[in-house]
């Protein structure tokens, strides 16, 4: 395990400080874990920005009902007068 130093704002520390005991653990742990959590989501999100890039030169683009089922999906139909 690796430790090093993290300069935050001290309106931030606090908010740690109170986290922290709030869940009853260190504001050591409580940090390493949004670091971790963190990291893996950034992680997981640049992947998905790669996979998508690889589509898009490949060319494989979603179709136009591919595009308008998912457009259904979440999008609801203007009500009638």
């Amino acid at each position: 395990m690796t430790a090093f130093t993290v300069r935050v704002t001290d309106a931030t520390a606090a908010k740690l400080e109170k986290l922290a005991k709030k869940l009853d653990r260190s504001r050591s742990f409580v940090a390493a874990q949004a670091i971790e959590d963190f990291v893996e989501r950034e992680a997981w999100q640049l992947a998905e920005i790669d996979a998508g890039l690889a589509d898009a030169e490949r060319g494989d683009f979603a179709s136009e009902a591919e595009l308008a089922e998912v457009v259904q999906k979440y999008v609801k139909p203007a009500r009638k007068a």
